[in-house]
Protein backbone atom coordinates (compact mmCIF):
# COMPACT_ATOMS: atom_id res chain seq x y z
CA UNK A 1 0.00 0.00 0.00
CA UNK A 2 1.07 3.57 -0.55
CA UNK A 3 2.66 5.21 2.46
CA UNK A 4 3.26 8.84 3.34
CA UNK A 5 6.86 9.63 4.00
CA UNK A 6 9.37 12.06 5.36
CA UNK A 7 9.78 15.38 3.63
CA UNK A 8 12.99 17.20 3.01
CA UNK A 9 13.59 20.70 4.36
CA UNK A 10 12.18 23.31 2.03
CA UNK A 11 9.67 20.94 0.46
CA UNK A 12 6.11 22.20 0.58
CA UNK A 13 3.67 19.41 1.36
CA UNK A 14 0.52 19.31 3.46
CA UNK A 15 0.62 17.57 6.83
CA UNK A 16 -1.38 14.31 6.70
CA UNK A 17 -5.04 14.53 7.67
CA UNK A 18 -4.57 12.08 10.53
CA UNK A 19 -1.73 10.33 12.24
CA UNK A 20 -3.30 7.07 11.09
CA UNK A 21 -2.11 4.78 8.33
CA UNK A 22 -1.57 1.32 6.94
CA UNK A 23 2.05 1.13 8.14
CA UNK A 24 4.03 2.59 11.02
CA UNK A 25 5.98 4.73 8.54
CA UNK A 26 2.81 6.51 7.45
CA UNK A 27 2.19 7.62 11.02
CA UNK A 28 5.70 8.78 11.77
CA UNK A 29 7.70 10.03 8.83
CA UNK A 30 5.12 12.53 7.65
CA UNK A 31 5.63 14.42 10.94
CA UNK A 32 9.20 13.98 12.09
CA UNK A 33 11.43 14.91 9.16
CA UNK A 34 10.94 18.65 9.02
CA UNK A 35 10.65 21.52 11.44
CA UNK A 36 7.31 22.78 12.70
CA UNK A 37 6.91 25.52 10.13
CA UNK A 38 8.55 23.81 7.15
CA UNK A 39 6.75 24.79 3.99
CA UNK A 40 5.38 28.05 5.48
CA UNK A 41 6.72 31.55 5.05
CA UNK A 42 5.71 34.64 6.96
CA UNK A 43 6.39 37.10 4.14
CA UNK A 44 5.77 36.88 0.40
CA UNK A 45 9.13 35.59 -0.79
CA UNK A 46 10.11 32.69 -2.98
CA UNK A 47 11.52 29.55 -1.32
CA UNK A 48 15.29 29.33 -1.08
CA UNK A 49 17.23 27.83 -3.96
CA UNK A 50 18.76 24.63 -2.65
CA UNK A 51 19.40 20.93 -3.17
CA UNK A 52 18.80 18.28 -0.50
CA UNK A 53 19.87 14.65 -0.51
CA UNK A 54 18.45 12.46 2.24
CA UNK A 55 18.69 8.89 3.46
CA UNK A 56 15.84 7.77 5.72
CA UNK A 57 15.47 4.55 7.69
CA UNK A 58 12.69 3.11 9.83
CA UNK A 59 12.90 -0.06 11.89
CA UNK A 60 10.21 -1.39 14.21
CA UNK A 61 7.47 -3.96 14.58
CA UNK A 62 9.25 -6.44 12.30
CA UNK A 63 9.44 -4.00 9.37
CA UNK A 64 12.40 -2.15 7.88
CA UNK A 65 11.85 0.76 5.49
CA UNK A 66 14.67 2.82 4.04
CA UNK A 67 15.76 4.63 0.93
CA UNK A 68 17.10 7.85 -0.59
CA UNK A 69 15.44 11.11 -1.57
CA UNK A 70 16.66 14.02 -3.68
CA UNK A 71 15.01 17.45 -3.80
CA UNK A 72 16.12 20.36 -6.02
CA UNK A 73 14.56 23.82 -5.95
CA UNK A 74 15.55 26.54 -8.41
CA UNK A 75 14.19 30.03 -9.07
CA UNK A 76 13.47 31.48 -12.50
CA UNK A 77 13.86 35.23 -12.22
CA UNK A 78 12.37 36.77 -9.10
CA UNK A 79 8.80 35.49 -9.51
CA UNK A 80 8.93 31.73 -10.21
CA UNK A 81 10.34 28.86 -8.17
CA UNK A 82 10.47 25.30 -9.54
CA UNK A 83 11.07 22.11 -7.58
CA UNK A 84 11.53 18.41 -8.30
CA UNK A 85 11.73 15.53 -5.84
CA UNK A 86 12.49 11.81 -6.16
CA UNK A 87 11.80 9.57 -3.19
CA UNK A 88 12.23 5.82 -2.63
CA UNK A 89 10.85 3.48 0.03
CA UNK A 90 12.39 -0.01 0.15
CA UNK A 91 10.21 -2.11 2.44
CA UNK A 92 11.07 -5.54 3.85
CA UNK A 93 10.16 -7.79 6.74
CA UNK A 94 6.87 -8.80 8.28
CA UNK A 95 4.65 -6.86 10.66
CA UNK A 96 2.59 -8.70 13.26
CA UNK A 97 -0.34 -8.91 10.82
CA UNK A 98 1.83 -10.55 8.18
CA UNK A 99 3.38 -12.93 10.70
CA UNK A 100 -0.09 -14.10 11.72
CA UNK A 101 -1.65 -14.61 8.28
CA UNK A 102 1.02 -14.46 5.54
CA UNK A 103 4.78 -14.60 4.87
CA UNK A 104 7.56 -11.96 4.89
CA UNK A 105 7.71 -9.72 1.83
CA UNK A 106 9.76 -6.99 0.18
CA UNK A 107 8.72 -4.22 -2.19
CA UNK A 108 9.74 -0.76 -3.39
CA UNK A 109 7.80 2.44 -3.77
CA UNK A 110 9.02 5.20 -6.09
CA UNK A 111 7.63 8.71 -5.87
CA UNK A 112 8.18 11.66 -8.21
CA UNK A 113 7.00 15.19 -7.42
CA UNK A 114 7.05 18.43 -9.39
CA UNK A 115 6.12 21.84 -8.01
CA UNK A 116 5.98 25.49 -9.03
CA UNK A 117 5.48 28.69 -7.01
CA UNK A 118 4.54 32.03 -8.58
CA UNK A 119 4.99 35.27 -6.64
CA UNK A 120 2.97 38.39 -7.41
CA UNK A 121 3.60 41.20 -4.92
CA UNK A 122 2.23 39.79 -1.64
CA UNK A 123 0.54 36.74 -3.17
CA UNK A 124 2.12 33.34 -3.75
CA UNK A 125 0.41 30.69 -5.89
CA UNK A 126 1.64 27.11 -5.99
CA UNK A 127 0.95 24.08 -8.13
CA UNK A 128 2.16 20.53 -7.51
CA UNK A 129 1.97 17.04 -9.02
CA UNK A 130 2.97 13.77 -7.35
CA UNK A 131 3.12 10.25 -8.77
CA UNK A 132 3.67 7.27 -6.47
CA UNK A 133 4.19 3.76 -7.84
CA UNK A 134 4.37 0.29 -6.31
CA UNK A 135 3.85 -3.13 -7.85
CA UNK A 136 0.29 -3.19 -6.46
CA UNK A 137 -0.53 0.50 -5.91
CA UNK A 138 -0.50 3.56 -8.17
CA UNK A 139 -1.33 7.04 -6.91
CA UNK A 140 -1.47 10.49 -8.50
CA UNK A 141 -2.12 13.78 -6.72
CA UNK A 142 -2.51 17.32 -8.05
CA UNK A 143 -2.52 20.28 -5.67
CA UNK A 144 -3.08 24.03 -5.87
CA UNK A 145 -2.43 26.59 -3.14
CA UNK A 146 -2.48 30.32 -2.62
CA UNK A 147 -1.23 32.51 0.22
CA UNK A 148 -1.62 36.24 0.85
CA UNK A 149 0.23 38.53 3.26
CA UNK A 150 -1.58 41.27 5.17
CA UNK A 151 -0.92 44.04 7.68
CA UNK A 152 2.68 44.77 6.80
CA UNK A 153 3.57 41.10 6.34
CA UNK A 154 2.64 40.32 9.96
CA UNK A 155 -0.23 38.04 8.88
CA UNK A 156 -0.48 35.32 6.23
CA UNK A 157 -3.64 33.61 5.00
CA UNK A 158 -3.12 30.38 3.06
CA UNK A 159 -5.49 28.02 1.28
CA UNK A 160 -4.81 24.76 -0.49
CA UNK A 161 -6.76 22.06 -2.31
CA UNK A 162 -5.49 18.72 -3.62
CA UNK A 163 -7.13 15.94 -5.61
CA UNK A 164 -5.81 12.37 -5.59
CA UNK A 165 -6.62 9.24 -7.54
CA UNK A 166 -5.40 5.74 -6.61
CA UNK A 167 -5.42 2.37 -8.35
CA UNK A 168 -5.35 -0.52 -5.89
CA UNK A 169 -4.23 -3.97 -7.04
CA UNK A 170 -3.47 -7.29 -5.37
CA UNK A 171 -0.44 -9.41 -6.15
CA UNK A 172 -1.36 -12.86 -7.38
CA UNK A 173 -4.81 -11.75 -8.56
CA UNK A 174 -4.70 -10.18 -12.02
CA UNK A 175 -8.45 -9.52 -12.00
CA UNK A 176 -8.36 -7.39 -8.84
CA UNK A 177 -8.44 -3.63 -9.52
CA UNK A 178 -10.10 -1.01 -7.33
CA UNK A 179 -10.02 2.81 -7.29
CA UNK A 180 -10.04 5.46 -4.61
CA UNK A 181 -10.42 9.24 -4.80
CA UNK A 182 -9.17 11.77 -2.27
CA UNK A 183 -10.05 15.47 -1.90
CA UNK A 184 -8.19 17.59 0.62
CA UNK A 185 -8.93 21.22 1.58
CA UNK A 186 -6.93 23.28 4.05
CA UNK A 187 -7.01 26.81 5.41
CA UNK A 188 -4.33 28.43 7.56
CA UNK A 189 -3.65 31.71 9.31
CA UNK A 190 -0.19 32.59 10.62
CA UNK A 191 0.47 35.65 12.76
CA UNK A 192 3.59 37.38 14.07
CA UNK A 193 2.33 38.39 17.50
CA UNK A 194 5.50 39.87 18.98
CA UNK A 195 9.17 40.09 18.07
CA UNK A 196 9.58 36.69 19.75
CA UNK A 197 6.28 34.88 19.19
CA UNK A 198 4.73 33.45 16.02
CA UNK A 199 1.44 31.53 16.03
CA UNK A 200 -0.47 29.57 13.40
CA UNK A 201 -3.97 28.12 13.21
CA UNK A 202 -4.84 25.61 10.49
CA UNK A 203 -7.99 23.71 9.57
CA UNK A 204 -8.15 20.78 7.19
CA UNK A 205 -10.94 18.60 5.83
CA UNK A 206 -10.52 15.46 3.74
CA UNK A 207 -13.05 13.44 1.74
CA UNK A 208 -12.08 9.91 0.67
CA UNK A 209 -14.20 7.70 -1.56
CA UNK A 210 -13.75 4.25 -3.09
CA UNK A 211 -11.69 1.26 -1.97
CA UNK A 212 -10.13 2.47 1.29
CA UNK A 213 -8.79 -0.69 2.94
CA UNK A 214 -5.83 -2.99 2.40
CA UNK A 215 -6.71 -5.90 0.07
CA UNK A 216 -4.39 -8.25 1.97
CA UNK A 217 -5.61 -7.60 5.50
CA UNK A 218 -7.93 -9.90 7.46
CA UNK A 219 -10.07 -9.83 10.59
CA UNK A 220 -10.47 -12.74 12.97
CA UNK A 221 -13.64 -14.20 14.43
CA UNK A 222 -14.49 -16.88 16.98
CA UNK A 223 -14.51 -20.36 15.46
CA UNK A 224 -14.70 -23.17 18.05
CA UNK A 225 -14.00 -25.73 15.33
CA UNK A 226 -10.52 -24.41 14.57
CA UNK A 227 -7.40 -25.40 16.43
CA UNK A 228 -6.84 -21.91 17.86
CA UNK A 229 -10.49 -21.11 18.50
CA UNK A 230 -10.67 -18.47 15.78
CA UNK A 231 -10.46 -18.08 12.00
CA UNK A 232 -9.90 -15.23 9.54
CA UNK A 233 -11.90 -13.46 6.83
CA UNK A 234 -11.22 -10.39 4.66
CA UNK A 235 -11.66 -6.87 6.00
CA UNK A 236 -14.53 -4.75 4.71
CA UNK A 237 -14.49 -0.94 5.04
CA UNK A 238 -17.02 1.77 4.18
CA UNK A 239 -16.46 3.32 0.76
CA UNK A 240 -16.50 6.89 2.10
CA UNK A 241 -14.58 8.68 4.83
CA UNK A 242 -14.77 12.32 5.88
CA UNK A 243 -12.23 13.74 8.32
CA UNK A 244 -11.48 17.08 9.92
CA UNK A 245 -8.43 18.35 11.78
CA UNK A 246 -7.58 21.56 13.63
CA UNK A 247 -4.03 22.45 14.64
CA UNK A 248 -2.59 25.29 16.71
CA UNK A 249 1.15 25.91 16.50
CA UNK A 250 3.43 28.42 18.16
CA UNK A 251 7.11 29.29 18.01
CA UNK A 252 8.78 31.37 20.71
CA UNK A 253 12.32 32.73 20.54
CA UNK A 254 14.06 32.63 23.92
CA UNK A 255 16.35 35.45 25.09
CA UNK A 256 19.48 33.32 24.60
CA UNK A 257 18.88 32.62 20.87
CA UNK A 258 17.17 29.28 21.37
CA UNK A 259 13.55 28.61 20.36
CA UNK A 260 10.63 26.52 21.59
CA UNK A 261 8.04 25.16 19.18
CA UNK A 262 4.75 23.59 20.18
CA UNK A 263 1.78 22.03 18.40
CA UNK A 264 -1.62 20.72 19.44
CA UNK A 265 -3.73 18.91 16.87
CA UNK A 266 -7.25 17.48 17.14
CA UNK A 267 -8.58 15.00 14.56
CA UNK A 268 -11.98 13.33 14.04
CA UNK A 269 -13.58 11.41 11.18
CA UNK A 270 -16.80 9.71 10.11
CA UNK A 271 -15.42 6.27 11.03
CA UNK A 272 -15.51 7.21 14.71
CA UNK A 273 -11.76 7.79 15.02
CA UNK A 274 -10.63 10.79 17.03
CA UNK A 275 -7.18 11.66 18.24
CA UNK A 276 -5.08 14.23 20.06
CA UNK A 277 -1.49 15.06 19.21
CA UNK A 278 0.78 17.23 21.38
CA UNK A 279 4.34 18.02 20.37
CA UNK A 280 7.19 20.15 21.72
CA UNK A 281 10.51 21.01 20.08
CA UNK A 282 13.53 22.82 21.45
CA UNK A 283 16.14 24.29 19.09
CA UNK A 284 19.47 25.58 20.40
CA UNK A 285 22.21 27.15 18.23
CA UNK A 286 25.62 26.90 19.87
CA UNK A 287 27.55 30.14 20.32
CA UNK A 288 30.49 30.73 17.95
CA UNK A 289 29.84 27.40 16.23
CA UNK A 290 27.88 26.51 13.12
CA UNK A 291 25.99 23.81 15.01
CA UNK A 292 22.29 23.72 15.87
CA UNK A 293 20.89 21.10 18.28
CA UNK A 294 17.26 20.03 18.52
CA UNK A 295 15.17 17.94 20.89
CA UNK A 296 11.59 16.71 20.47
CA UNK A 297 8.86 15.17 22.60
CA UNK A 298 5.53 14.02 21.15
CA UNK A 299 2.41 12.42 22.65
CA UNK A 300 -0.39 10.85 20.63
CA UNK A 301 -3.65 9.23 21.79
CA UNK A 302 -6.32 7.71 19.55
CA UNK A 303 -9.82 6.27 19.91
CA UNK A 304 -10.37 3.62 17.26
CA UNK A 305 -12.91 3.15 14.49
CA UNK A 306 -16.49 2.12 15.26
CA UNK A 307 -16.19 -1.01 13.11
CA UNK A 308 -12.82 -2.12 14.55
CA UNK A 309 -12.59 -5.27 16.64
CA UNK A 310 -9.69 -7.48 17.64
CA UNK A 311 -12.03 -10.50 17.68
CA UNK A 312 -15.49 -10.65 16.10
CA UNK A 313 -18.08 -13.02 17.65
CA UNK A 314 -18.71 -14.93 14.37
CA UNK A 315 -18.17 -14.71 10.61
CA UNK A 316 -19.83 -11.71 8.89
CA UNK A 317 -20.80 -10.37 12.31
CA UNK A 318 -21.09 -6.75 11.12
CA UNK A 319 -21.65 -4.86 7.89
CA UNK A 320 -18.12 -3.37 8.12
CA UNK A 321 -15.15 -4.91 9.88
CA UNK A 322 -11.50 -4.05 10.46
CA UNK A 323 -8.60 -5.37 12.49
CA UNK A 324 -5.91 -2.93 11.33
CA UNK A 325 -4.11 -1.97 14.53
CA UNK A 326 -3.85 1.61 13.26
CA UNK A 327 -7.66 1.82 13.52
CA UNK A 328 -7.64 0.59 17.14
CA UNK A 329 -7.33 2.41 20.46
CA UNK A 330 -3.65 3.16 21.05
CA UNK A 331 -1.12 5.67 22.31
CA UNK A 332 2.38 6.52 21.18
CA UNK A 333 5.22 8.54 22.67
CA UNK A 334 8.19 9.80 20.66
CA UNK A 335 11.43 11.36 21.76
CA UNK A 336 13.93 12.73 19.28
CA UNK A 337 17.25 14.48 19.01
CA UNK A 338 18.99 16.05 16.04
CA UNK A 339 21.82 18.26 14.90
CA UNK A 340 22.53 20.51 11.92
CA UNK A 341 26.14 21.49 11.14
CA UNK A 342 27.16 24.13 8.61
CA UNK A 343 30.37 23.04 6.93
CA UNK A 344 33.39 25.38 6.97
CA UNK A 345 34.16 27.13 3.70
CA UNK A 346 37.17 24.89 3.03
CA UNK A 347 34.89 21.81 3.10
CA UNK A 348 31.86 23.29 1.35
CA UNK A 349 31.10 22.13 -2.16
CA UNK A 350 31.09 24.70 -4.98
CA UNK A 351 31.88 27.49 -2.48
CA UNK A 352 28.24 27.44 -1.36
CA UNK A 353 26.56 27.12 2.00
CA UNK A 354 26.46 23.41 2.91
CA UNK A 355 24.92 21.71 5.94
CA UNK A 356 24.91 18.16 7.27
CA UNK A 357 21.86 17.13 9.28
CA UNK A 358 21.16 14.06 11.40
CA UNK A 359 17.91 13.31 13.27
CA UNK A 360 16.90 10.26 15.32
CA UNK A 361 13.53 9.44 16.86
CA UNK A 362 12.58 6.65 19.25
CA UNK A 363 8.86 5.85 19.26
CA UNK A 364 6.91 3.64 21.69
CA UNK A 365 3.54 2.21 20.59
CA UNK A 366 1.02 0.73 23.04
CA UNK A 367 -2.18 -0.81 21.67
CA UNK A 368 -5.11 -1.08 24.04
CA UNK A 369 -7.37 -3.48 22.14
CA UNK A 370 -5.13 -5.15 19.57
CA UNK A 371 -3.83 -8.47 20.87
CA UNK A 372 -0.71 -10.46 20.00
CA UNK A 373 -2.04 -13.65 18.39
CA UNK A 374 1.48 -15.00 17.90
CA UNK A 375 1.19 -16.62 21.34
CA UNK A 376 -0.84 -19.34 19.60
CA UNK A 377 2.04 -20.29 17.31
CA UNK A 378 3.49 -22.57 19.98
CA UNK A 379 0.19 -24.16 20.89
CA UNK A 380 -0.66 -21.79 23.75
CA UNK A 381 -3.77 -22.53 25.81
CA UNK A 382 -4.59 -18.80 26.06
CA UNK A 383 -8.22 -18.24 25.11
CA UNK A 384 -9.01 -16.08 22.04
CA UNK A 385 -9.37 -12.45 23.08
CA UNK A 386 -7.23 -12.92 26.20
CA UNK A 387 -3.86 -12.65 24.48
CA UNK A 388 -1.50 -9.92 25.73
CA UNK A 389 -1.95 -6.44 24.27
CA UNK A 390 0.52 -5.68 21.52
CA UNK A 391 3.28 -3.08 21.84
CA UNK A 392 6.55 -2.34 20.09
CA UNK A 393 9.28 0.28 19.72
CA UNK A 394 10.60 1.87 16.54
CA UNK A 395 13.64 3.85 15.41
CA UNK A 396 13.54 6.53 12.72
CA UNK A 397 16.74 8.04 11.31
CA UNK A 398 17.09 10.85 8.75
CA UNK A 399 20.49 11.88 7.43
CA UNK A 400 20.62 14.61 4.81
CA UNK A 401 22.97 17.05 3.15
CA UNK A 402 21.77 20.46 1.96
CA UNK A 403 23.41 22.95 -0.38
CA UNK A 404 22.17 26.45 -1.16
CA UNK A 405 22.64 27.84 -4.68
Amino acid sequence: MCTKRAKLPGEQRAVPGAVVGVTELKKILGLVAASLFAGHTFAAVLPEERADTMYHAYSGGGVTIDGPSVLVRKNVGNKVSLSANYYVDMISGASIDVQATASPYSEQRDEFSLGADYLVEKTTMSLSYTNSSENDYQAETVGFGISQDFFGDLSTLSMRVSLGSDDVMRNGDEDFLEQAEHRRYSLGWSQILTTRLIAELSVETVADEGFLNNPYRSVRYLDPGSGTGFSYQAELYPTTRNSDAVALRAKYRLPYRAAIKSEYRRYADSWGINSDNLEFRYTHPLEAKDLVLEGKLRFYKQKGADFYSDLFPYVDATNFRARDKELSDFTSTAIGIGASYQLPERWALFDRKNTLNLYWDYVLFDYDNFHDVRVHDGGSDVLPGEEPAYHFNAHVVRLFWSMWF
